[in-house]
């Protein structure tokens, strides 16, 4: 059997932010307008802040305006609110990311709701939560819409396919059963809980790990010519003792069965940057009432 085609998410990734750099630079020759995101970090996990890092190059690199906090890892749940709520009433803020996890003291759940719909990038936000669910215009989380964007570049039909998502977090699982429900397919989410988990997963034309376990998926989890895209990111340790990151499919497997699968690096990680810049300039069109661009 042919090996599997592989989704490349970085030459994917720059071609989206492309289109958004050549948007962003429309939006301020006509309008004067720079979106502008800005970003809280708290505390100095070295994951985290690579991350917000290479969100915020991007951001510079596609013509945005970057704002970037960080703040001390002890940092009180109150000031955290406090700066989100500065952040909210500064009209050069289109955008608002906040950096999960967070430390312990504080609820996410309540730094989350202090940011305005309207400016929250990352569509965590319950009312951009309920908007997703009920199909109505809203800020659509950057990793699953990166998840969706990926599969639309092997099958744009989505119409009746059977898709399957492992994992049932806030952040990735759920809002990626929302959007594949959406575009039409069949969708079961699979859990800790779940029975047989091979077998459900064997019957999906579409297959989206977010486990966060590292080699979950392997061969005999995969429908052959299925699309695996594989939203892990997990250390380990390699056979030469360095560290290592690799997703939640054992990819070299995976792809001797698979249609077509994403690499872990390179897959989804920079696609999802990349929807989030794509966010930030919706943004700042939709609160001045600005057609959107076609990204």
């Amino acid at each position: 059997m042919k090996g599997a085609v592989i989704i490349d998410g970085r030459a994917l990734a720059a071609a989206l932010r492309q289109r958004v750099a050549a948007a962003a630079a429309r939006l301020k020759e006509g309008a004067g307008i720079v979106p502008g995101l800005a970003t809280i970090l708290v505390g100095d996990d070295p994951a985290s802040l690579s991350y917000v890092r290479s969100k915020a190059c991007a951001a510079v690199e596609a013509g945005l305006a970057c704002f970037e906090q960080h703040l001390p890892a002890d940092t009180a749940e109150p000031a955290l609110v406090a700066e989100v709520r500065r952040l909210v009433a500064d009209e050069r803020v289109d955008a608002i990311l906040v950096q999960l996890p967070l430390p312990p003291q504080i609820d996410a759940d309540r730094v989350i709701a202090a940011i305005d719909p309207a400016k929250d990038v990352d569509g965590f936000h319950p009312l951009n939560v309920g908007r997703l669910w009920r199909g109505r215009p809203g800020l659509v989380p950057c990793t699953p819409q990166a998840c969706l964007r990926l599969i639309r570049t092997v099958r744009a039909d989505l119409a009746g396919a059977e898709a399957v998502v492992i994992g049932r977090s806030n952040i990735v699982g759920k809002p990626a059963a929302a959007l594949l429900l959406a575009a039409g397919c069949t969708v079961t989410l699979v859990h800790s809980q779940s029975r047989d988990k091979a077998a459900i997963c064997r019957r999906a034309d579409i297959l989206v790990a977010a486990a966060g376990r590292a080699r979950l998926v392997t061969q005999e989890w995969i429908k052959p010519g299925a699309i695996v895209i594989d939203v892990g990111i997990n250390p380990v340790i390699g056979m030469d003792g360095k560290r290592h990151i690799v997703g939640d499919v054992d990819y070299a497997a995976a792809r001797a069965v698979a249609g077509a699968i994403t690499p872990v690096p390179g897959g989804v990680g920079p696609m999802t940057i990349a929807c989030v810049l794509g966010n930030t300039l919706l943004a700042a069109c939709r609160r001045r009432g600005i057609a959107e661009p076609a990204l």
